[in-house]
């Protein structure tokens, strides 16, 4: 990951930040007599309770389920009218403005003070004959909504449409493209979609386009490409610079974002899961978590074997924290030749409360870093994986591995996001930015047996 290195704007946002927390830390021992301990109290049961109540919510049905639902809601809402009736609002939110006023002002810091993305560009050469493969109900329709087949044929691009009536094998498509002379491959598609062209263009050590013209686009997220406006990825077909990244590979099947066992996998098997998420996840999910239906998911890590889990993820290269499950998080990089390792399991209301309460550091939790991982199943020979978002079935054991540096991915020299991902905020980081001290090197993974 990397580290703040320091500005006099950075280190006065920084400031700020320490600032602010030392007033949070004033305010409650000024408020220790009218109340300040029982605020900080409340706040902790009322998380405690919430997330007991949201563990209800999801491992049970029916009146346990309802049960759940109505404690999830009612323990903020106690603690605030707790607030109101002892009179201890105007401390509650002047404790919170100082606290907020600490993550706002350190996240500013930390943001302002990270360099460019350091992937490695090199100058490319504009290609002649390139290929893109793209899929016109992506995303919703993006591929027509900005004109995307259209500006790729202006710009000298050959496009390949998919029939969303037909199942096509964009591998293939690919490799005929690759056959009939195309010296670049693109896609503008899924991360699915992605994975499957990018492996036949390392195959062939062939540039690769990516168009962000997918739902979530987590792959082009992390390239620093701009999700709102797919059509500026084709600015790299005249002017564009080249990286090298890393490919997953899953039992010879490539990936550019996760792989995902256990929980989420079994959901997105279903049939129905395409048409109504939310509703068959809630579904299912009492018999996934503590029913008959719960797998545990074993795996090795680099030949060291780790609790059973009830979710897995393996990222090609590891996320900037421990929130790569939602979806919001991001890869600082895509080269450093390791795969991230995110595991989850938690059996009952009590572990779902520590993980609330002690977040990156529950015992629910593990999170490391690997070279490869191996996932056996001691209760059944195949076992669903999401590969990319994409349902698949894997017999066991399954690998998951890297590629190192094996896809060179063509970009636009002007990409809006280009700025490395911000860190969580943490005092030490706030510490060395604000006083100048040399970066401390990030801690390495953690890793529970």
């Amino acid at each position: 990951m990397t580290e703040p290195t320091g500005s006099a704007a950075a280190r006065l946002l920084a400031r700020c930040a320490l600032l602010a927390a030392v007033g949070t830390l004033v305010v409650l021992l000024l408020a220790l007599t009218e109340g300040g301990l029982l605020i900080v109290a409340a706040e902790l049961l009322g998380l405690i309770v919430c997330a007991v109540g949201v563990w209800w919510f999801l491992a049970h049905r029916g009146a346990a389920r309802l049960v759940g639902a109505l404690v999830a809601v009612a323990a903020p809402a106690a603690v605030v009218l707790l607030y109101i009736h002892d009179g201890l609002w105007r401390t509650a939110l002047v404790l919170g403005l100082c606290w907020g006023a600490t993550l706002a002002f350190g996240h500013a810091a930390l943001r302002d003070s990270l360099p460019k993305r350091s992937h490695r560009a090199a100058a490319a050469r504009r290609p002649k004959r390139p290929v893109l493969i793209m899929n016109p109900k992506s995303g919703g329709g993006k591929v027509g909504r900005f004109g995307l087949v259209e500006r790729a044929e202006r710009l000298g691009a050959q496009v390949i449409l998919l029939d969303p009536a037909v199942q096509s094998d964009v591998a293939e498509l690919a490799r005929r493209a690759v056959a009939e002379g195309a010296d670049l491959l693109g896609v503008a598609g899924g991360d699915g979609t992605q994975a499957l062209v990018a492996a036949v263009a390392a195959e062939h050590d062939l540039p690769f386009l990516v168009v962000s013209a997918g739902t979530r686009n987590h792959f082009a997220m992390d390239l620093g490409l701009d999700r709102a406006d797919p059509s500026r990825c084709l600015d790299a077909l005249t002017d564009g610079e080249e990286i090298r990244v890393d490919l997953g590979d899953v039992d010879g099947r490539a990936f550019v974002n996760t792989v995902s066992f256990g929980v989420y996998a079994d959901i997105v098997q279903r049939p129905e899961y395409r048409d109504a998420k939310t509703g068959t996840a809630l579904t299912l999910m009492p018999d996934l978590l503590t029913g008959e239906d719960v797998r545990w998911t074993e795996a090795r890590l680099d030949g060291a074997a780790i609790s059973p889990q009830q979710a897995l993820l393996i990222s090609n290269n590891p996320y900037a924290s421990p929130d790569g499950l939602s979806g919001g998080d991001r890869r600082p990089r895509l080269d450093t030749g390791e795969l991230g390792v995110l595991g989850i399991r938690v059996e009952d209301a009590a572990q779902a409360a520590d993980l609330a309460v002690r977040g990156s550091q529950s015992m629910g939790l593990t999170v490391t870093t690997a070279q490869y991982v191996e996932v056996t199943s001691s209760e059944a020979a195949e076992i669903p994986v999401a590969v990319d978002g994409e349902s698949l079935r894997m017999p066991t054991p399954i690998v998951c591995s890297l590629r190192p540096a094996a896809l060179r991915v063509l970009l636009p020299r002007d990409r809006p996001d280009n700025a490395a991902p911000v860190p969580p905020v943490t005092l030490r980081r706030l510490i060395d930015l604000a006083f100048n001290r040399p970066a401390r090197a990030p801690r390495g993974g953690r890793h529970r047996a």
